[in-house]
Order: C-alpha cells, then structure tokens, then sequence
C-alpha cells in the first residue's frame, strides 16, 4: 500500500525539480532527499578518491553522506534541505569543490 493511503496524507501538487538535468516529481514539504528516494534514486554523492556512492545513512543530518549541490550552492545536506518547485540539485563529487 502506498503510504500516503496509509496515513491518509493530503500533501499539494506536485511539482518538478531537476537532479542532473532530468526532470524529478516532488511533493510540498519533502526534504531533497525524500524527493530523490521517492523518484527511486539512492545515491546523489561520490567520495573522494575512490568515488564510492553516497546517499542517505543518519537521515538527520549529522553524517554529511547526503551532500548535494542545490541552486548553485554545495555541500547541502539533502535529508535537511526542503525542495522547492524548480529546484537544480546536482550529484556531488567529494567535496563539492574544484581542488579535491
């Protein structure tokens, strides 16, 4: 069963955001993170030196696993960050940044 029947939840419109590029549906108060594992996408981020994949593991913030770019901006921690209609989120490499 779905669980949004279960908890009988009544969230908005979907929207769009892309991750890469391509299209990904989110719904009203998701987290980056609940929005790609929804879509069916389990890692977002590569480590540095061996580029092993990332995505979720504390789910609270605490371990940094899930860094995203957002809008331009890296090292956003997906599980935190709220989605917004037209969001660019991008995969990350390492750090994020250039010097890595």
């Amino acid at each position: 069963m779905n669980p949004l029947e279960l908890a009988r939840a009544r969230p908005g419109e979907a929207f769009v955001v892309t991750l890469d590029g391509r299209p990904v549906e989110a719904l009203p108060g998701q987290t980056v993170a609940a929005a790609l594992w929804a879509a069916g996408v389990t890692a977002w981020r590569s480590t540095r030196g061996t580029g092993r994949p990332r995505g979720v593991f504390c789910g609270i913030g605490v371990c940094f696993d899930c860094l995203v770019a957002v809008n331009g901006r890296a090292n956003q921690r997906a599980c935190l960050v709220p989605v917004h209609p037209g969001d660019e989120i991008r995969t990350q490499d390492g750090t994020g940044h250039d010097d890595d």
